[in-house]
């Protein structure tokens, strides 16, 4: 990977819906170069999608909690029903395993803290090997990225 590519990888990092012709613009190439060169990075998986970034206060999504999970039983078994049930719940934004304790670290998003209680009491709480929960409710969020730094 060159810095073109990389060129190309932060434009796209930061504008995914800009046309050929202005990526091509931005990265000074001309337009054929410029998506074979998307192609190829596509192609070997360097990027993997496209996303659109919503605005989840507006789709009534205003809590944002960081839960970490300590496991009480860390079997096999148990951290793979673990890790299924909480890769289909859609309030889980993200979810971590992690090295050491706690054993798990998810971004969680609900409508308000009523919403989050019923989530946490009923549905988290219950999750097969789990210990302990600690949620922490956001102020605000200072810094959010969605991609990766790209040195050019």
């Amino acid at each position: 990977m060159d810095m073109i590519d990389r060129k190309i990888l932060a434009e796209l990092q930061r504008d995914a819906r800009q046309s050929n012709a202005e990526l091509a613009d931005h990265v000074h190439l001309t337009q054929s170069p410029c998506l074979r060169r998307v192609r190829r990075l596509e192609e070997a998986g360097v990027i993997v999608g496209y996303h659109a970034h919503l605005n989840r206060h507006l789709l009534g999504f205003g809590l944002m909690a960081i839960v970490t999970v300590t496991m009480r039983d860390e079997q096999k078994s148990t951290i793979m029903d673990f890790e299924k049930r909480i890769s289909e719940l859609q309030e889980v934004l993200e979810a971590y395993r992690l090295f050491g304790e706690p054993d798990y670290l998810l971004r969680v998003a609900t409508v308000d803290i009523n919403s989050y209680e019923r989530l946490y009491s009923y549905t988290l709480a219950s999750l097969p090997g789990v210990a302990t929960i600690t949620s922490h409710v956001t102020m605000k969020i200072v810094k959010e990225h969605h991609g990766v730094p790209i040195e050019i």
